[in-house]
């Protein structure tokens, strides 16, 4: 079922690990629907169409079980769909992370990782810029 012109729930339940081990990541409950439609329409969306480039999604929403399988802390907004992990197609998680800061979008959280972009929503909208310990790459100012 799409979500907006370009997202579906389906890539926010896909997950390799979830398959390996054969955890269900369906999402079942309409709260946790709502919080990715509103990931979607307001930052993943409107970052799609300024950028007009492929976003993929690494990790979107995660069932309790699945979240502790990856290591993930039990507060992870993954956990109620307010969260993903992302990479623009030919763009760096710097340059992806210096877009989504200057077009205002309301996050939450924006993490600089590696190879990708995490990325949450929440009524609080701290806006904390971050920097995973493994990231080595430009900062924003």
């Amino acid at each position: 079922m799409y979500l907006s012109k370009n997202f579906n729930y389906s890539e926010f339940e896909k997950s390799e690990t979830a398959k390996k081990y054969g955890i269900d990541n369906t999402i079942k409950h309409d709260y946790i629907r709502n919080n990715i439609k509103e990931l979607v329409f307001n930052i993943l969306q409107p970052l799609r169409d300024y950028i007009k480039r492929p976003i993929h999604i690494n990790s979107g929403y995660r069932c309790l079980k699945l979240n502790e399988k990856v290591g993930g802390v039990p507060t992870s907004q993954h956990v109620m769909g307010q969260a993903c992990d992302f990479v623009v197609e030919g763009l760096s998680t710097y340059e992806t992370a210096k877009i989504v800061v200057e077009l205002g979008l309301p996050y939450d959280q924006l993490i600089l990782y590696p190879t990708f972009v995490h990325v949450s929503i929440s009524t609080r909208e701290r806006r904390q810029l971050l920097y995973n310990k493994s990231y080595k790459g430009s900062r924003l100012p």
